[in-house]
């Protein structure tokens, strides 16, 4: 039976990621996944594939989403009152431009120092309409694209295996940032032919592939990166039309709660858009 192992939420793009027991999902994702948004003088985003640094802040958030805290081990603590209702300023993702509400100077000031080049904190206002593309589209916060990332173990452990052929150490699992990771698949990239998924109270579709990028590089724990892997290995077994993919970005039907150890119903299968033998 297959069932929800992880579930993680990532309420600052780019950076650490919090685990939770249960979340709520809502039409955007988990709640506060990629609420907040580095960006440089210009308003463009910060992205680990730039600034390796960003996964060692680690963010945290009440449950209301008033009360913003950033730490790491050698920066301390910065804590901020959220503002939904400031000045929009312009803010650019992948060439997009959209507005995001600025979280003052303070924290500013810190993410500067923790990133050694001029930083702003921008938050996703409530007026946020961004439509995120796929074969079910959807929304999303300041996320890459899809409100949802699903993997498997499965395909994890496969990833690992040919990893470890090559003679290289196995990867864990935040190096693909998933915020929903799903046990009791045997087969890997289930998750690819899984079209429509309810999980506790919610329904999820199917959007695209995951590409892969140069943020699996980075080691999480050192917000460094750390040699060729995994996208060395997935190059040769994992290529699509868009690039190098590993799980799958999923669109919000219905919203609900959903909790580590919920039952994953798949209620409509597809065809995948990369090919998979069983042949380790």
């Amino acid at each position: 039976m297959a069932k929800v192992v992880e579930l993680t939420y990532y309420p600052v793009k780019g950076c650490a990621g919090i685990s939770a027991s249960e979340a709520e999902v809502t039409p955007a994702g988990l709640a506060h996944d990629r609420s907040f948004m580095v960006v440089d003088e210009e308003g463009v985003f910060r992205t680990q594939r730039r600034d390796p640094r960003l996964a060692l802040i680690l963010p945290g958030v009440d449950s209301a989403g008033e009360r913003l805290t950033l730490r790491t081990p050698d920066n301390g603590e910065v804590a901020v009152d959220v503002d939904t209702t400031g000045v929009r300023r312009p803010v650019e993702l992948f060439g997009t431009p959209y507005r995001g509400i600025d979280q003052g100077d303070i924290v500013a000031r810190w993410l500067s120092e923790v990133l050694g080049a001029p930083s702003r904190l921008v938050r996703v206002p409530p007026e946020h309409d961004r439509v995120t593309d796929g074969r079910t589209p959807g929304t999303a916060g300041w996320a890459d694209s899809g409100a949802l990332h699903v993997l498997s173990r499965s395909s994890l452990d496969l990833l690992n295996e040919k990893i470890a052929e090559r003679g290289a150490e196995p990867l864990a699992m935040n190096r693909f940032r998933p915020n929903i990771v799903i046990g009791g698949w045997d087969v890997p990239h289930t998750e690819d032919r899984a079209h429509r998924l309810r999980i506790g109270a919610t329904e999820l579709a199917y959007a695209k592939l995951a590409v892969r990028c140069a943020v699996t590089l980075v080691d999480q724990e050192r917000g460094a990166k750390d040699g060729p892997e995994p996208i060395r290995t997935l190059a040769g077994y994992r290529r699509g039309a868009a690039g190098t993919v590993f799980g799958v970005k999923f669109s919000v039907l219905r919203p609900g709660k959903v909790a580590v150890g919920d039952e994953v119903d798949v209620t409509a299968w597809g065809e995948a858009e990369v090919s998979y033998t069983a042949e380790r």
